[in-house]
């Protein structure tokens, strides 16, 4: 079963943090089809978030096709996500630690974020590293 951890000062919205969490769960395997979401109460009771919020985050991943609401049973996985590598994988044990050398460096958690995202930005987009884009006139 999955736990929703909502930080408040990172600028996402409540309900975006649910559906995010979510579907890192459904790609690292957490969460697979068939498997029950908790119920909006128990999130409710877990987060101190309005029910709403919780409601409308599963209804955007039953939009998305990821779960289904059956009336009277709660909300269930229909489909998983990517191929995220399971625990114990050559992948994740090799960025495992590099993570640990990170850390061990000084860097902290949004440090490695930033380093991390600008690295995918350049192998899945082909593009310069998120914010290192030349400013129009700059020579480069």
């Amino acid at each position: 079963m999955v736990e929703y951890r909502i930080d408040r000062r990172n600028g996402v919205a409540t309900y975006l943090q649910i559906v995010q969490q979510t579907k890192h769960a459904l790609r690292l395997g957490l969460l697979k089809p068939g498997d029950q979401l908790p119920t909006a109460r128990a999130v409710v009771e877990a987060t101190a978030i309005n029910p709403n919020t919780v409601l409308k985050a599963y209804r955007e991943l039953e939009r998305e096709g990821l779960v289904e609401a059956r009336r009277g049973m709660g909300t269930f996985v229909t489909r998983s996500l990517g191929a995220a590598q399971p625990a114990g994988s050559p992948l994740r044990d090799e960025l495992k630690e590099w993570g640990k050398r990170a850390k061990e460096s000084g860097m902290d958690r949004d440090d490695v974020a930033a380093l991390l995202t600008s690295v995918l930005d350049e192998v899945f987009d082909g593009g310069t590293p998120a914010g290192t884009a030349q400013h129009i006139g700059e020579q480069g």
